[in-house]
């Protein structure tokens, strides 16, 4: 299936990719608030991923996909394709079944969304060592609860905090993030791109929160975009829902206006208390469903952008 509009495939080809190697390394699972105050000393998990790579020698860009709450699905998997089809490498960041998790939707104490960010710097690490990547075009991209990690792990603070030395993702892709917690220093972001991909008809992340975010950087002069699609849901980009899912289960938090206090303390924005995933701002039930023309509309946006950020030399496919 081919969006005629956009002019780029919806489906894509696998033999792009010539290469799928496994990688495994040491994580450390940390609370919201261990996190926050740098510690180091959380539980400690072996956790991977799978690196694709296209075919060829030469040193190449890559890109680290970050799930959401549901793991590994074909939205990630299909991206990992599409990179591959430009001759970029891609890996696909598993940060769950090393720590014994399934899924977080119906839960997401599970697994901190801050946890993520940790985990997405480990993945940086381990890919600027790589004999075939180049160190200098990694850029990081994730979907809703990894759209969050994507997004936030931007923060300079969090950088010096939980980052590597020396080494410093090329962009910031965060298609679906959460942006209802304002953290201490969020406007110091990185000089790097950011680039937002959100549906207006999502009811499981409220794009609301992004849209003030976005203005704050912007105003700050921050290389953001946001990138809006009329009527597209949450998780457009997943064919596989089709026609739409609702989640009775599904945790949302579109109520929980939240605040980082000093010592990583997250505070309701309306009342100061602690927040709690108990609360009863926190709701259940939300609706997952893929939008073709927001899939090829994000797809041409997003193909762009990397053709020209990597400097890659062949012609986008159309």
């Amino acid at each position: 299936m081919t969006s005629r509009a956009a002019g780029v495939p919806l489906q894509v080809s696998y033999v792009h990719t010539a290469r799928i190697e496994i990688h495994t390394f040491e994580a450390v699972t940390l609370t919201d608030k261990q996190f926050l105050t740098g510690a180091q000393s959380g539980i400690s998990s072996r956790i991977g991923g799978e690196l694709r790579l296209p075919s060829g020698t030469a040193r190449i860009p890559a890109v680290i996909l970050v799930h959401g709450s549901g793991g590994i699905g074909a939205n990630v998997v299909r991206w990992a394709h599409l990179l591959n089809e430009m001759g970029v490498a891609a890996f696909l960041l598993d940060c769950f079944t090393g720590r014994q998790i399934m899924e977080t939707i119906t839960d997401q104490s599970r697994l901190s969304s801050l946890t993520m960010i940790a985990d997405a710097y480990r993945s940086l690490e381990l890919l600027s060592t790589h004999p075939r990547i180049d160190r200098s075009r990694i850029a990081v991209m994730g979907f809703s609860k990894g759209g969050f990690a994507a997004l936030y792990s931007s923060l300079i603070r969090f950088q010096r905090l939980h980052g590597p030395s020396g080494v410093e993702f090329d962009s910031y892709i965060a298609f679906y993030p959460s942006c209802t917690t304002t953290y201490i220093e969020d406007e110091l972001v990185s000089d790097k791109p950011i680039r937002l991909f959100h549906g207006t008809a999502d009811d499981y992340v409220s794009i609301e929160p992004c849209r003030s975010y976005f203005e704050r950087l912007r105003r700050l002069g921050k290389d953001i975009q946001l990138n809006e699609y009329p009527g597209a849901r949450h998780v457009f980009d997943n064919p596989l829902y089709s026609p739409p899912l609702f989640l009775a289960d599904a945790l949302t938090t579109n109520h929980c206006p939240r605040l980082e206090r000093p010592l990583g303390e997250i505070v309701m924005l309306q009342t100061g208390e602690p927040f709690s995933w108990s609360d009863s701002c926190v709701m259940r039930g939300a609706t997952v469903g893929f939008d073709p023309h927001a899939t090829a509309e994000a797809t041409a946006s997003l193909m762009a952008f990397l053709h020209e950020r990597f400097r890659l030399r062949h012609q986008l496919q159309t």
